[in-house]
């Protein structure tokens, strides 16, 4: 197997279809080659790692082997401090505790769940916006809907004010290319003009964060900012700028993926599309099952140990490299009957779609209901919507996988 295969996994002829690629790599739940990264690939041993104290997240702690292929597509670090998705503890615990005071319970129980009536109108007015495009025999999924709707919600989220809501777009728009780079271009622009995206965007929040102090509001950002007694302190103002990116970036990469990927299945499995068009409460166990079937995050690329630790029969060693592709442990059928089958009746989906642990996704709340939303207002309001071509263009990231473009047709858009 080799390098060879782990070459093959991010190359982008595998894009469209890397299951088969995860299928043979799983024969060895614990790959090593001489110079390079343990990859982890079984249901059991992933979310063992994922649980286990002595795996760091911190790239501080990283001793990059000389050959780590599906370290690649990870992107280029941020300009601004650590998120706590790239700490270990006690840092992570702090900053994850004092982020999820105003975003989840105990805190803030109900944050997510009022926002419903927000992405409702959200998604009606992209849709109606796809209707008065003009078009419906060329419509770009991507471009049209999937993108633009997380970060309008995370703006929302952040209480961003609705005429700076274009400025997000254009700085998610900078970094994400970055993240998923054209292949004919030079390799030094998209990083230079993410640098760039990611100082104005810091310099931005940390003046909103300010006019916030002065000025505080419900939103997320007057929640953060408020210097009210705090039993884990109160972040920095360069903390809370690299959380709300954090929020921008990763909330938006991931959930541009999950619709996308959603309804490429879906349209592939027109029956389960019929059913979410007569029952929209579906959508719960169909997000839950693409989690599965069609993670939008395919691996965590680089982690490190801490200490020496066994695992399926391999001891990997103090300070080695681990790559653990959840989207192989998805499709473990030690784990999962029939796994590649798209079944949202599936019994019990404990997936690793949205990871597990400390580390485990902390806009997972959001990303499913933004996701049902979506998917089941699609379903219902699109006429015979069909794909045009089949497999679609991905992106070139293999860590952050999902159609570049979903181009389908429709016979016309019902009424909200």
């Amino acid at each position: 197997m080799g390098k060879a295969m782990l070459r093959q996994i991010i190359d982008y002829a595998s894009r469209a279809d890397p299951y088969p690629l995860y299928e043979e790599l799983r024969r060895t739940p614990v790959f090593h080659d001489a110079d390079g990264p343990y990859v982890v690939s079984t249901y059991h041993e992933i979310l063992a790692l994922l649980h286990d104290p002595r795996i760091s997240s911190d790239p501080r702690n990283l001793t990059l082997p000389s050959s780590d292929p599906l370290a690649e597509d990870e992107g280029d670090e941020s300009a601004l401090p650590p998120v706590f998705l790239k700490l270990d503890p006690p840092d992570h615990d702090r900053l994850r505790r004092i982020t999820n005071r105003p975003f989840g319970p105990p805190h803030s129980p109900r944050r997510v769940d009022d926002m419903r009536g927000e992405l409702d109108g959200i998604v009606a007015g992209l849709i109606d916006g796809i209707a008065g495009s003009g078009s419906l025999e060329r419509i770009d999924l991507v471009d049209q809907f999937s993108y633009p709707f997380p970060v309008t919600v995370i703006c929302r989220l952040l209480g961003v004010p609705h005429e700076d809501e274009s400025r997000f777009h254009g700085w998610a728009d900078t970094i994400a290319a970055s993240l998923d780079p054209d292949p004919d271009a030079d390799p030094a622009e998209p990083h230079k003009g993410a640098s760039e995206a990611q100082i104005e965007l810091g310099m931005y929040l940390a003046g909103l964060i300010e006019e916030r102090r002065k000025n505080p509001s419900e939103d997320m950002l007057s929640q953060l900012a408020a210097v009210h007694e705090k039993p884990d302190g109160a972040m920095s103002t360069l903390e809370m700028v690299s959380t709300a990116a954090l929020l921008l970036i990763a909330g938006h990469e991931t959930t541009v993926n999950l619709i996308t990927n959603g309804m490429l299945t879906l349209l592939r499995h027109p029956d389960v599309l019929r059913r979410l068009r007569e029952s929209p409460d579906l959508s719960v166990r169909i997000v839950e099952e693409l989690l599965r079937y069609e993670p939008p995050v395919q691996m965590l690329p680089r982690r490190s140990t801490l200490a020496d630790i066994d695992i399926g029969g391999v001891n990997i060693p103090k300070g080695a490299t681990v790559s653990l592709i959840l989207a192989s442990g998805n499709r473990d059928p030690k784990r999962f009957e029939n796994p590649d089958r798209f079944d949202p009746d599936r019994g019990d989906i404990q997936h690793l779609g949205l990871g597990s642990g400390i580390h485990s996704c902390f806009g997972a709340p959001l990303a499913r209901l933004e996701a049902q939303v979506a998917l089941s207002e699609l379903a219902r309001r699109l006429e015979n919507p069909r794909l045009l071509e089949d497999p679609p263009p991905y992106r070139q990231n293999a860590v952050l996988r999902g159609p570049r473009h979903l181009r389908i047709a429709c016979d016309g858009i019902r009424e909200p």
